[in-house]
């Protein structure tokens, strides 16, 4: 059945903007109707257009800013209006941050009852050229041409982009090449994505190709991958498919240093890391500090990934835990251990949504416990956390929603929230990355 074309409200009223939604959207009204609107900040007043109409509330774009807010800048992506990767580059920088601090304490506060003793200073870094991991999608059509670029605002399709200031130069000064690159290419139309790692000792790109690639089209490819210095994989299938065309010989990683720890730890391409390496060294200080690892202490490391905290914590304690439901990332994390010389830390292998009870790892107590979870959150594994009799949480949360749904779990177990506070993790985008400590009563 044909989907009838959404109506919107007529007319591009003016809008006085509030305050900020939780997705960090201006909040207004328009004859009584809460409108959400992109582009606009709390004290402006500004011109809308209409993008979406639901029965309760209205969505818009703010075309003309009337009245400034102090804290509006100039949006440094040419980009900046058509692709969704970036949502907040007209707000200053501190403003950002300032912003997603007061979502996590209103979260906390309203599905948690929680208000926070202490609020952590925000960890900050430069707030462009840190992302190190990204997606670029493909679509080659006569129409359009080729279009290399991120997915639009709310939307599928792609824009072509020629700058990304989010991202290192070293990677983005060769994206004019690379869109020039797949347009001479045989087997342009069966390009569907390319993955981007960058590394601190080199960057890798990852062509996801549904045909095989014809013999002219591998050295075109192959020519750029060593013009550019950038490690080449090709992916005709799965990720099991994956293998690396440039260079020949060597261990398929790239690696990034956590200097604190004395640690340097190796990853894919496909791998998931924290993609802001400067918070990331801030991120796990802090988690190391606010853990207070003691001599003789056991630790447990849940959602470790492959070792981004459990080795630091290695360096601190006396035996660490480290569980992760991928496979791939527990040989990781064990290969990291061995490159770096330590033996008191163990990977094991679980599905941490499911009862882990049974596991011989959670039959030992643990002093302290670190919590990394996904944006689904932890809420089934936390239920069992009081089985360990840890003094000390750390949980590192990416949605403040299910950290205030956990927290609350926590409570109910006997741990009370003494700190936490946000990172920059995502600068220019509404991602909001926090870390809170509980502490068991006694």
């Amino acid at each position: 059945m044909k989907r009838r074309r959404q109506r919107l409200p007529a007319g591009t009223p003016t809008v006085e903007i509030e305050r900020l939604s939780h997705e960090v959207r201006g909040i207004g009204r328009v004859r009584g109707k809460t409108v959400f609107v992109d582009n606009a900040l709390p004290g402006e007043t500004v011109r809308i257009g209409y993008t979406a109409s639901r029965s309760k509330f209205d969505e818009g774009v703010a075309r003309e800013v009337i009245e400034v807010s102090p804290d509006r800048c100039v949006p440094r992506c040419a980009h900046f209006d058509a692709c969704g990767g970036c949502a907040l580059q007209h707000m200053q920088a501190p403003a950002q941050i300032a912003a997603k601090q007061q979502i996590l304490l209103d979260q906390l506060q309203r599905f948690a009852g929680i208000i926070v003793p202490e609020i952590l200073p925000p960890l900050v870094a430069a707030p462009y050229g840190y992302r190190r991991k990204a997606r670029l999608g493909i679509r080659a059509s006569r129409s359009r041409g080729v279009v290399l670029g991120f997915r639009e605002k709310r939307s599928n399709q792609l824009t072509p982009i020629s700058e990304c200031p989010i991202m290192p130069d070293d990677f983005t000064r060769h994206l004019p090449a690379l869109t020039q690159l797949i347009g001479h290419c045989e087997s342009r139309a069966g390009f569907s994505h390319l993955e981007v790692a960058i590394g601190e000792d080199a960057s890798a790109m990852v062509l996801r190709h549904q045909h095989p690639l014809p013999e002219a089209d591998l050295q075109q490819w192959l020519a750029f991958a060593q013009r550019a210095g950038i490690h080449l994989y090709l992916q005709p299938g799965d990720t099991d498919s994956v293998h690396r065309l440039w260079p020949g010989t060597g261990a398929e990683r790239l690696h990034y240093r956590l200097p604190e720890f004395d640690l340097q730890l190796g990853f894919h391409p496909l791998d998931f890391i924290q993609v802001n390496f400067a918070i990331n060294r801030q991120m796990v200080e802090r988690a190391v500090e606010l853990l207070d690892i003691q001599p003789g202490e056991r630790v447990l490391d849940l959602f470790c990934g492959l070792g981004n905290f459990t080795l630091p914590l290695a360096r601190r304690a006396t035996a660490v835990v480290g569980v992760e439901g991928e496979a791939a990332l527990l040989v990781r994390g064990r290969e990291n251990a061995a490159a770096n010389g330590l033996d008191n830390v163990t990977f094991h292998a679980a599905d941490l949504t499911r009862d882990i009870s049974a596991k011989p790892w959670a039959r030992a107590g643990f002093d302290k416990v670190l919590i990394d979870p996904p944006r689904t959150g932890a809420i089934e594994v936390v239920r069992e956390l009081a089985r360990f009799q840890a003094s000390r949480i750390v949980y590192v949360s990416c949605n403040p929603a299910t950290l205030a749904r956990d927290a609350a779990e926590l409570e109910k177990l006997g741990y009370r929230l003494q700190r936490a506070g946000v990172m920059d993790m995502f600068p220019q985008t509404t991602h909001v990355e926090s870390m809170a400590m509980f502490e068991r009563e006694k």
